[in-house]
């Protein structure tokens, strides 16, 4: 017979938002824990009444100490589950019209919005990589690394859980090879592009497949006879500059502060045939956008994370409209502006304003035309606006 389940009760005028589907569990909602509950252990979450909401992993060093995993009171939480949970995400992909011959690379498990919480999972052709970022994850490493064996037979399993991360949750963080065989080299395709990383580019997973979808409207409106000069700021790889060659572009600068990623980007520029149209160079984007006086026709500024907690967001608002000011001085008279934010805690509301606040300071107008989100392989509960990080606005910039 198994011991009773651990139950922890959520405060009063706390229960509307998980009632309502949201997957997130506050500290401050937590009115006490009965049964003994370990970190990792699964929870029960009741109202104030006892009634059941979802159960979850508990995790008690993080200001969110459940991420619910389901709302069925009789769906068992077992490697049955996570086979179900993977494969359904699989299919999604799949009739998503990835995985194909033009492109291989993607999210194929994406936390919350795969009913994951905890759990990352991007898929560079036959090479998985994961991030492990609860405690109850963690403690299930071998049941999840099995599973995802099983569902997609990959050559390879790296694990890239932040440190960061690991350490908030309260465990050490095993990054590299899991499982397979890895020569370090991540390969792929995104819209018929070829890609190589090397691990030791450190961002994310190796790559940022949410913008995807952007990338290819880069595509679009660098096409043409007259042919655009672009500036892609933060550039990583430059895989906007890639796109925006392949559309047209007359020119593209690619500036990013690693050296190994431009090094990187200029080596698949070449690969892909386009090394003619781009430019690539190691300096401070914010240094770019500043001597560039209003040379560029498109401006695409994507920085990292700015707001990495809401702590931290008026700070970023004030950076993102510095950054504002910078990007739209550098777009010439009648060009367009990409704008991107990567912060959960900029909302798309604070993101334009802060593009309005810097075009005033910098004598200019912004005309929002597009808003763009993360591609459908990082999908978002409708219950869960903090899952709706990743926002871009295309504005056309003229004189005030």
């Amino acid at each position: 017979m198994h011991p009773p389940e651990p139950i922890l009760r959520i405060k009063p005028g706390h229960v509307q938002p998980v009632w309502a589907g949201h997957p997130w569990v506050y500290a401050q909602a937590v009115q006490d824990l009965r049964g003994g509950a370990v970190a990792g252990d699964l929870v029960r979450v009741e109202d104030p009444r006892g009634n059941f909401l979802g159960r979850g992993f508990y995790s008690p060093k993080s200001a969110i100490p459940v991420r619910l995993l389901t709302r069925d009171p009789d769906l068992a939480v077992d490697a049955a589950f996570f086979r179900a949970r993977i494969g359904a995400a699989l299919r999604r992909r799949e009739e998503l019209g990835l995985d194909g011959a033009a492109t291989d690379g993607y999210r194929l498990v994406h936390s919350e919005g795969d009913g994951l919480p905890g759990l990352i999972v991007d898929r560079f052709a036959d090479v998985l990589v994961v991030q492990l970022l609860t405690v109850g994850m963690k403690r299930r490493e071998a049941l999840l690394l099995g599973m995802l064996q099983d569902v997609v037979h990959p050559r390879a399993i790296v694990d890239r859980t932040p440190e960061s991360a690991a350490r908030l949750e309260g465990f050490e963080a095993s990054t590299g090879v899991v499982r397979g065989d890895f020569d370090g080299i991540l390969t792929f395709r995104e819209r018929g592009l070829a890609y190589r990383l090397p691990r030791e580019l450190a961002q994310k997973t190796g790559f940022y497949f949410d913008q995807r979808g952007l990338r290819a409207r880069v595509e679009e409106l660098c096409r043409g006879p007259a042919g655009r000069r672009v500036l892609d700021a933060y550039s990583y790889v430059g895989s906007f500059a890639m796109a925006a060659a392949r559309g047209g572009a007359r020119h593209v600068d690619a500036v990013d502060e690693s050296a190994l990623a431009v090094e990187v980007g200029a080596t698949l520029a070449v690969d892909n045939g386009l090394a003619a149209s781009i430019s690539y160079a190691k300096n401070d984007a914010r240094n770019a956008l500043r001597d560039a006086r209003g040379a560029y026709s498109l401006v695409v500024c994507d920085p990292p994370r700015l707001a990495p907690s809401r702590a931290s967001r008026d700070q970023a608002l004030q950076a993102y409209a510095k950054l504002a000011q910078l990007a739209t001085s550098a777009v010439e008279p009648g060009g367009k502006l990409i704008f991107c934010s990567c912060s959960a805690a900029v909302d798309l509301h604070a993101l334009t304003r802060a593009l309005a606040l810097g075009a005033q300071r910098s004598n200019t107008s912004a005309v929002v035309l597009e808003r763009h989100f993360q591609g459908a392989d990082h999908p978002v509960g409708a219950a869960f606006p903090e899952g709706l990080y990743l926002k871009a606005l295309i504005a056309e910039i003229a004189p005030r």
